[in-house]
């Protein structure tokens, strides 16, 4: 466990050798759901990190911190406790937040660079100057609904986010580390991705960044996310995998790791 600057007990694990790859997981999951990735990491020489955010898996549920700046803080402590340095940061869906607010609030200086996958930036909601956004109504039914049975939810909806290529046994594996986390946490978590306005901080960003999407996102529309993204930061690049879902980690998790091990700056046979 890492304790946070608020003493929270933060869940981690690191293996392997070599330039660090700290992965910072989706809403809901785990640090397990990175388990190819990290593998893949591992193979290729490098050494891979990942911890349970606050209200997820094994870390503590404090009742609170699901704000940005909290989350920022809390991976800055991990990267102090680990002595991290060089990182390249991987980050997926809301979990793009809390890379952008890291970078904006505490600096570069142990990051080299950034791949976000499938994020939830720029800004999700609709408002007057984001007019292509999700609608206020639509996101409190969301809620709405995760309150009422999230395990119902997530059997819905596990089969959009893992497309057809995921196997039955990748989504109930998938589904059943979502129902590890905190659901007044998850609530908490699920308006500061969808209201938290990244647009003037992705332009401050000074370092590689890469989106990778597929263009069949139906949780994270690549046209208000992952292209919104790459426009407003400077030198930024797209991937895109065509005919993709949101869950790249289910639907194509081979890629994922190699596009991932070569954006590190190691070849995929190490």
């Amino acid at each position: 466990m890492i304790r946070t600057r608020d003493g929270v007990a933060l869940f981690h694990r690191d293996i392997g050798q070599g330039p660090p790859v700290l992965f910072l997981a989706s809403w809901s999951l785990p640090s397990d759901s990175w388990f190819p990735q990290m593998q893949a990491m591992v193979t290729a020489g490098l050494r891979a990190v990942a911890y349970d955010r606050r209200g997820h898996g094994r870390s503590d549920d404090p009742g609170r911190g699901w704000d940005y700046d909290t989350l920022a803080d809390d991976l800055a402590d991990v990267l102090a406790a680990r002595d991290l340095r060089g990182v390249t940061l991987v980050a997926m869906s809301g979990a793009a937040g809390e890379a952008v607010r890291y970078l904006t609030r505490h600096g570069r200086g142990r990051v080299a660079r950034l791949a976000l996958l499938g994020p939830t930036t720029p800004l999700l909601a609709q408002r007057p100057d984001n007019p292509q956004g999700i609608p206020a109504e639509a996101l409190q039914a969301l809620r709405a609904e995760l309150e009422r049975d999230f395990p119902l939810w997530l059997a819905r909806n596990a089969r959009d986010f893992g497309g057809p290529n995921a196997s039955e046994a990748m989504l109930d594996w998938i589904c059943s580390l979502a129902r590890q986390a905190s659901l007044p946490f998850l609530l908490g978590f699920h308006r500061s991705l969808a209201e938290t306005d990244f647009r003037e901080e992705l332009r401050r960003l000074d370092l590689p960044v890469l989106v990778i999407q597929g263009d069949a996102d139906a949780t994270c529309p690549i046209n208000l996310t992952g292209r919104a993204t790459v426009a407003l930061v400077p030198g930024a690049r797209l991937l895109v995998y065509p005919g993709a879902p949101h869950g790249l980690i289910a639907s194509d998790p081979a890629r994922l790791a190699a596009d991932l091990v070569a954006f590190a700056g190691v070849s995929p046979a190490g």
